[in-house]
């Protein structure tokens, strides 16, 4: 009896020992951030093989299927939503160049994003205004009822756990005076939280390399304060810097992109990670680049975006990506 009551007392003792090194080793804050998510067609038109026709022959959790297991693993993701969401013929907006693109789809699409452990979205970009002020608020409505944490251009939204809070600020980037604008918004989460993330829309689409301007305007936002900084836009790839020990990702490129039939078809998840001491205190953080194709189909966009496991593919991502090359799809001779 008294062996077995030893025995007893020892296994509280290591459970105990156990549960203390927990608390004091603290915990990991996992984010994956991929670009830009469109879910929806040209002015919503139903046509064979585009997104509109997928969405209405699918299920929603077909979209993200080779990316949802990660995505339900960490704790946050955040995809930037470039399109209405609304279930109303809405007026499109007068726009001033050509061409001109609108996009909306029906707010059910949302669904896509909720199925597959996306949390965030990001409405701070050109295609949210497609149509006009409702449209803007009919996407606005849609992203709340699916539960969707969102940013835009004046809502910074935040993401708490153990305590420890993160700021995410989604904002416009057309010229470098804006940048001066999401200083602002810095400081002010910077009373709001303990780490902030600048998630911005702007750039030369279709470029592999970012423009002096925004290079500066990136640099600057780190200097004032900003932990990470990502940007989206150009549709394709740009590569990563580290300044000042903070990474600037100048473009996600495009994820599941309804906007293309054959969109470049490299992109990226970024996976930050942070890890948080027993005190509350950031100890560690560290941002990873995840390869991925933006469709797996053999002949064209199925809207349904893969993680890369082809080592030689993978490694040109990432040799991109480091600046070691200037684009992330070797030319063919």
């Amino acid at each position: 009896m008294k062996r077995f009551l030893c025995l007893c007392l020892v296994c509280l003792l290591l459970c105990g020992a156990a549960r203390a090194s927990e608390e004091y080793e603290g915990f990991d804050i996992v984010v994956s951030i991929a670009g830009d998510v469109m879910l929806a067609s040209y002015r919503n038109e139903l046509t064979a093989s585009n997104f509109s026709a997928y969405a209405r022959a699918q299920e929603a959790t077909y979209f993200l299927q080779n990316v949802r297991s990660l995505f339900e693993a960490d704790d946050l993701t955040v995809v930037n939503l470039e399109n209405v969401l609304t279930d109303r013929a809405l007026e499109e907006r007068e726009k001033d160049h050509d061409p001109a693109y609108w996009y909306r789809g029906p707010s059910s699409n949302a669904e896509i994003l909720t199925s597959s452990g996306v949390e965030a979205v990001s409405l701070a970009n050109n295609h949210t205004g497609d149509y006009g002020p409702e449209g803007a608020r009919d996407t606005v409505k849609a992203v709340e009822k699916a539960g969707l944490l969102y940013g835009s251009n004046d809502r910074t939204f935040y993401f708490e756990k153990g305590g420890y809070r993160i700021a995410v600020i989604c904002h416009g980037l057309w010229n470098e005076r804006q940048a001066g604008d999401i200083v602002r918004r810095i400081r002010a989460a910077e009373e709001e939280s303990d780490f902030q993330i600048v998630f911005y829309h702007g750039g030369k689409e279709k470029a592999h390399a970012p423009e002096e301007w925004r290079q500066r305007a990136s640099r600057r936002l780190v200097d004032e304060g900003a932990d990470l900084v990502i940007g989206n836009h150009p549709h394709v790839l740009q590569p990563r810097e580290t300044y000042n020990g903070t990474d600037i990702v100048y473009s996600m490129g495009n994820f599941c992109y309804g906007g293309s039939k054959y969109p470049e078809n490299r992109t990226i998840i970024y996976q930050l990670t942070l890890h948080v001491g027993a005190d509350g205190a950031l100890e560690t953080k560290s941002g990873d680049i995840i390869p991925c194709y933006v469709y797996t189909g053999e002949s064209g966009n199925n809207y349904c975006p893969g993680i890369i496991e082809d080592e030689t593919v993978r490694q040109q991502v990432l040799d991109f990506m480091d600046g070691k090359t200037t684009s992330p799809i070797p030319k063919t001779t």
